[in-house]
């Protein structure tokens, strides 16, 4: 595990975002692993930068993903190289996803802040939003474009996981990870339920 990129670090650190083979995996092992992670934007006023706590994975055989039927002018990011960008709007919001290997993602669903941001980010609206992240922001390189994965200081001591939220298709799936307590944290829908990880 590198360093991690507190507040302070932050420059030198983001010269050295995960590797392209970090992201070449299913998509359930690196959203599991992404938590603790830091993701940074890079802009004229500094960075802005959350602590991922909650994250959804979406995989090739996945009826939940946008990736399920193939490639379209949409999804195109989904199919670039493994630490690509992809976002997509959703009911006047943007939601953002790092590309795993070919046809998967993982869904930033909530962070900590770290720098440059006030507060909790809970949600993935609410956590695109913070960092400014838009559609015009898909395809992105995430190891050298303005917006970044850092490692962090290592894995929370605890994770969860359970569903999804807010989907359809494959819900009973547990793809949905996230480190309990946190306020980053999404609230959950009545009657949910998690399974403990190590």
């Amino acid at each position: 595990m590198r360093p991690a990129a507190g507040a302070g670090s932050l420059a030198a650190a983001f010269a050295r975002p995960w590797p392209r083979d970090w992201y070449a995996r299913d998509a359930a092992s690196v959203a599991r692993d992404l938590l603790g992670s830091i993701l940074v934007r890079r802009g004229p006023d500094g960075f802005r930068a959350l602590r991922l706590v909650e994250t959804e994975a979406y995989g090739s055989d996945d009826p939940a993903s946008h990736a399920y039927r193939g490639p379209t002018a949409r999804n195109r990011s989904m199919f670039g190289a493994p630490g690509t960008l992809y976002v997509f709007p959703l009911h006047r919001v943007h939601l953002a996803n790092a590309v795993a290997r070919r046809g998967e993602a993982v869904l930033f669903r909530g962070g900590m802040p770290v720098a440059g941001i006030a507060g909790p980010a809970p949600g993935p609206g609410r956590l695109a939003a913070a960092l400014g992240i838009s559609r015009a922001d898909d395809g992105m390189d995430l190891l050298r474009s303005e917006v970044r994965i850092l490692p962090g200081a290592g894995p929370p001591p605890e994770i969860r996981s359970g569903p999804r939220i807010g989907i359809s298709r494959a819900r009973e799936r547990p793809l949905r990870f996230w480190v309990p307590g946190s306020p980053g944290v999404s609230r959950p829908p009545a009657g949910y339920f998690s399974l403990a990880q190590s």
